[in-house]
This record gives C-alpha cells, structure tokens and sequence, in this order.
C-alpha cells in the first residue's frame, strides 16, 4: 500500500509564513526591544526584593510595585535634579575658581618627576618648557581644535538626553506591567523552553535568571565600592566638590566606563598646583580603584550563579563590546545557556546499540 507523499509546497509555504511572522512581530517590536531587555533584567533581578517587600505590605502586590516604580524612577531623576541643584548652588565657587585658573601660568621649569617617567618622561619635560611661562589663555588656544571635537561630542550627548529619559520611561511602564504579572510571564517562558528542550531547556531558563541576578550583584556592589573609595580618596587628597564627584564615579562605574575620568583630572590637578605628595597618593589610589572591578565583578558574578569564572569574564567583556551597556546582562546570559545546554547534550546518554 503506498503511503501518502508529504506536501512539499505547503510545508514549505507554512515554513516561509511563520518566519515571516516572527520576523515582522520583531521589526514592530524593534523600537520597544531595547526597553523590554531592560525592563525584564531588572524584574528578574529585583524579583526577590518584590516578594519581600509584598510580605511587609500586608500581602498587596500594588503597593509594592507601586513602591519598587517609584524607587525606580527616584533612582534617575532624583540624582538628576540634585545635580542640577548642586550646579546651580555652586555658581559662584565654580565662577571664582575659574577666574583663579585663568590667572594661573605654566611654572618656567618642569618638575623633576616628570621627566622620570618611563618612556614619555623626556617629551613631557620638553613639551612643559616649549610652553613655560604661558597662561591659562594662551594653552587655550593651542588646545582649541581639540576642544571644538569635544565640544561637538557633548553636544551630541545632551541631544540624547530627552531621548534617553522617555526610553527610561518606557523601561519603567514595561517593568511595573512584568512586576504585576510575573508569575504569570515566567510561567510562560518555561513553559516554552520546555517544549523546545523539555527538562534542560527549563533549566537553562532558571540558569538565566540566576545570572541575570549575579550580573546585577556583581555591577552594583562593584560601583558601589569603586565611588566609596574614590570618594574616600580624594576627600582625603583635598579636591574640591568631592561629594558631587562620587556622585559622578558611581554613574560613571554602572556605566562600565569606570572612575579614571574623575580621579585622573584630579591627579592632573594636584601635580599641576604643586601638590606632589597627595598627586602621588592619588596616582596609587586610583590604580586600585581603577582596577579593582577586574577581579570584584567577575567574583560577585561568579557567587550568584553557578558558572565557569572564565565564562562570566567573556561573557561581561564580550557583551559589553558587542552590544554597549545592555551586553553586560545579555553576554552572559546567552553563553550560559549555550553552555547548560551543550553539556546536557554531551553528557546524554548514547542510545543501546550505537557503536562506540
């Protein structure tokens, strides 16, 4: 009896139609993809603390969510009218320390340290005398082609600022929606992996979560204990407005970028007033700090989930370099699924009778 023969044209054309449909819902989508990335990795991340905080609220899921949103947005705009304030506050020692700079001349001889630095010390020496004697004015001239760039840079930065803060907003929306329902959306999402992978697919979804969870752990006590120490240096070095430059160390470490544009400029100061001892302090102070989140990250990560160290290290590098800020999370994460599920397929039993 023969057997019916498959339709190749309608597997083909259902084929062709679902990839077209989840390639149009992802084009839609594409607007709102990066918000929803950031939206489920704080849910993810925070879900511990919701649970908690419903318990101390009387069992009412609103109000913490309510709680948890308004935390969230105070974490931007609060730090940002501060700001705003201090700027404004400091008007006037900002103006009077300008006025002391400009006044300021290039000392006729550089001092002796500086032409002992390995392998740019004689340049240094030579650039400083090349300009002894001159002022504030006159470096400004040299410096103007390099600071119209900058200029341009800053101005592109600020332009994003408004775009910035509504894709923060629709971070916000999207993660109180997940804080409301998710139960219900992880649910879903196991439920998915398990089809595509039954047991080890839903525990490559659990494993997500849990780096997720140690990624976060791992950037925020990270940035946390940078912008102390940071802070705690150069309060004791004497730099002016240290609290509001530990402010700035903090963004700058969640950011990835790091404290050196902070503590490397007050270096500069300290050596360039006279200060040689405490610009020598700082110099190591910011070594330490600097580098410190190269071993603290990777370890904290490594202690909220279970994974290879050298793993988290690729997958913090690699995402951050591929994919910008969010990368720090999504690195990670998808090499350790790939790596959940290569080693359950390895480790899987052959099948009777399979030749060795």
């Amino acid at each position: 009896m023969n057997e019916p023969r498959p339709d190749l044209t309608r597997n083909v054309l259902a084929v062709l139609f679902v990839c077209g449909l989840i390639l149009g819902s992802f084009w839609i989508l594409l607007p709102f993809l990066g918000a929803i990335i950031w939206a489920t990795t704080i849910v993810v991340a925070t879900w511990p603390v919701l649970e908690s905080l419903q318990k101390r609220l009387w069992g009412r899921r609103e109000l913490a969510v309510a709680t948890l949103t308004l935390v969230l947005l105070g974490i931007v705009f609060v730090p940002f009218l501060a700001a705003v304030g201090t700027i404004v506050g400091s008007t006037d020692d900002v103006v009077a320390k300008g006025k002391v700079l400009l006044a300021m001349e290039v000392p006729p001889v550089a001092p002796e340290w500086l032409g002992k630095i390995p392998l740019v010390g004689d340049h240094a020496a030579s650039t400083w005398t090349r300009y002894a004697g001159q002022g504030v004015k006159e470096l400004a001239a040299v410096a103007a082609p390099f600071a119209g760039k900058a200029a341009q840079w800053f101005a592109s930065q600020v332009g994003g600022i408004g775009l910035s803060l509504m894709h923060f907003l629709l971070t916000v929306v999207v993660a109180a929606v997940l804080w409301s329902n998710g139960e219900e959306a992880a649910s879903r999402v196991r439920r998915f992996a398990r089809r595509l992978g039954g047991e080890n697919g839903e525990g490559a979804v659990r494993l997500a979560g849990q780096a997720i969870r140690g990624i976060a752990l791992g950037v925020v006590v990270t940035a946390l204990a940078q912008s102390l120490l940071a802070g705690l240096g150069l309060l004791i070095a004497g730099i002016p407005f240290a609290a509001a430059l530990t402010a700035l160390v903090f963004i700058l470490c969640i950011a990835q970028v790091g404290p050196i544009l902070v503590l490397g400029p007050a270096v500069g100061y300290l050596f360039w007033s006279g200060q040689t001892g405490w610009g020598a302090f700082l110099l190591v102070w910011t070594i330490v700090v600097g580098t410190m989140d190269n071993f603290l990250r990777p370890y904290l990560i490594r202690k909220g989930a279970d994974l290879p160290l050298i793993l988290v290290f690729a997958g913090v590098l690699g995402g951050l370099m591929t994919f910008g800020l969010i990368g720090i999370f999504v690195g990670p994460v998808v090499l350790a699924v790939a790596h959940t599920l290569l080693e359950a397929w390895t480790d899987q039993p052959e099948k009777a009778g399979t030749p060795a």
